[in-house]
C-alpha cells in the first residue's frame, strides 16, 4: 500500500510539472487560514490552521476532540500545486498524537504518521470541492483513511463547507466547517 501511495505520488508531481509553458505556476487556493469544525457522530469539536511556507507548500496543524479526555492532533507539512487554472494538486505528511477510549488509550496518547494526497476543484466562482486519501500509521495500527469535502465561499475571507471523513480516528464521520483566511 505504501508503494502504491508513493508511485501514485511521484506520478501527479512529474504530470504537474511536465505542463505547458504557459501552465499555471501558482496555486489556484489560498493556504493561509484558520478553521473550526463541529463533528457528528461522534460528536467532536476541532480547529485547525494553514500557513504558505512557500509558494508550492504550507504548514498545518489541527486538534479534535470529544471532551472526554481525548483528543486527536496534527501537525505537519504539506505541498500544493496547479493542475490547471481550477484545480490544486495537494499532499501532507502530518505527526499525529491520538489519546481514545478505543485503541489508543494511554496518558500521553500514541503517537505517529499520516501520509496523504488530495485534490481541490473550483466547480464555479464560489463553490469548491475536494478530497484526499491517506495512510495512517499509530502504534502498529495501520489504516487506509480518506476524505471529501464541499464549502462555499461566502466572501473572499470566510467559506463554510460539509465534509466526509472516513475510517479516520474518530470512525466515519460528518463535519461541518468554517474558514477565515488570514
Amino acid at each position: 500500500m505504501r508503494k502504491i501511495l508513493l508511485a501514485t505520488g511521484l506520478t501527479l508531481a512529474s504530470i504537474s510539472t511536465a505542463q505547458a509553458e504557459n501552465a499555471p505556476s501558482m496555486s489556484n487556493f489560498s493556504y493561509d487560514y484558520a478553521e473550526a469544525r463541529i463533528g457528528v457522530g461522534p460528536l467532536t469539536y476541532g480547529a485547525g490552521f494553514s500557513k504558505s511556507i512557500h509558494p508550492n507548500a504550507h504548514i498545518l496543524g489541527s486538534l479534535d476532540t470529544e471532551f472526554d479526555s481525548d483528543w486527536d492532533a496534527a501537525f505537519g507539512v504539506g505541498f500544493h500545486a496547479p493542475v490547471n487554472n481550477w484545480a490544486d494538486v495537494t499532499g501532507e505528511l502530518k505527526a499525529r498524537n491520538v489519546k481514545n477510549k478505543d485503541e489508543f488509550d494511554s496518558s500521553g496518547g500514541k503517537t505517529g504518521i499520516e501520509v496523504n494526497l488530495g485534490v481541490r476543484q473550483w466547480l464555479g466562482p464560489q463553490l469548491e470541492v475536494g478530497g484526499q486519501i491517506g495512510h495512517l500509521n499509530i502504534d502498529d495500527h495501520d489504516k487506509t483513511i480518506g476524505s471529501v469535502y464541499g464549502r462555499f465561499h461566502a466572501t473572499e475571507l470566510f467559506s463554510i463547507g460539509v465534509a466526509g471523513r472516513f475510517n479516520d480516528v474518530y470512525g466515519d464521520q460528518v463535519l461541518v466547517t468554517t474558514r477565515f483566511k488570514y
